[in-house]
């Protein structure tokens, strides 16, 4: 860092990682007690740590897009496994191959919703996804062919996942813990999009719709494309015939099928707050 830029009068951090890269090697400066705490991976990995590790991995997304200017962000959820449409011959299951449709809806949606955020230099309604395949990539997809930017969260899983071609690059971000990834998907979340998906998306889909109908977040536009895969999925009137969820708990949700019906339904929001 600049001394003119400094905020305050003391040495750079980063100056002193460079600084300790100089040091001449002797026992002493090989031994792992010797690091800077804040470089030494093995030390920032220990298990003691994770409570630092879980403020970081909290704070650097979130310093990274109020860098970029990012207000409010449109939420996508989906399956990893939904293919575009061109590809549905290679979907491992007719039915998945007749998902494809929303692959098309979903960058469709993101084309429309980002440039409508151009419109606000990129600072609002900004597109963001898990970052991966299938419906994720649809959404980075539609952004990236409308000239604008979108964000990809990511996360390490056993198997690999690397984040698809669309996701702008300084916007994509990588998580070791599923509860911080999902605080940055709502953090600044002005709708909510859920397409057809397995247990990662009923995961997210859930979680989101618990936080609102607890009052623990904010209502806003709670989008689910596809009625007829999601009535077969899951039986929301039973719920409420049950008593296990109040009978309005499922005026919470607004199904659509277009993103041309998301828009307007997202156009016409009034928040019942």
């Amino acid at each position: 860092m600049k001394e003119e830029t400094r905020s305050h009068p003391f040495r750079d951090s980063v100056e002193d990682v460079a600084a300790a890269d100089r040091i001449p090697d002797t026992a002493q400066t090989r031994a792992p007690a010797y690091r800077l705490a804040f470089a030494d991976a093995d030390f920032m990995t220990r298990e003691e740590l994770r409570p630092v590790r879980l403020q970081l991995e909290l704070l650097k997304p979130q310093l990274v897009m109020d860098e970029r200017g990012i207000e409010s962000t449109i939420v996508l959820f989906g399956g990893a496994r939904i293919p575009e449409a061109a590809r549905k011959d290679t979907a491992r299951t007719q039915t998945l191959a007749e998902l494809s449709k929303y692959y098309e809806e979903a960058r469709r949606f993101a084309y429309l919703m980002t440039e409508r955020s151009m419109k606000s230099y990129g600072r609002e309604n900004v597109i963001v996804t898990g970052g991966g395949p299938g419906v994720m990539e649809a959404g980075n997809r539609g952004a990236h062919e409308a000239g604008g930017q979108s964000i990809g969260l990511n996360i390490v899983l056993p198997h690999e996942q690397a984040p698809n071609a669309y996701v702008t690059p300084d916007l994509c971000f990588n998580f070791h813990y599923f509860a911080i990834r999902k605080m940055h998907f709502l953090m600044r979340a002005k709708a909510v999009c859920i397409f057809p998906g397995g247990f990662g998306t009923l995961d997210e889909m859930f979680e989101s719709l618990t936080l609102i109908q607890t009052r623990r977040m904010r209502r806003i536009p709670f989008l689910l494309f596809g009625r007829d895969f999601w009535d077969r999925i899951i039986n929301w009137q039973a719920l409420a015939d049950a008593g296990t969820i109040s009978p309005e708990d499922i005026d919470l949700i607004s199904f659509v099928e277009t993103a041309e019906e998301a828009l307007a339904v997202i156009d016409g929001w009034v928040d019942p707050c």
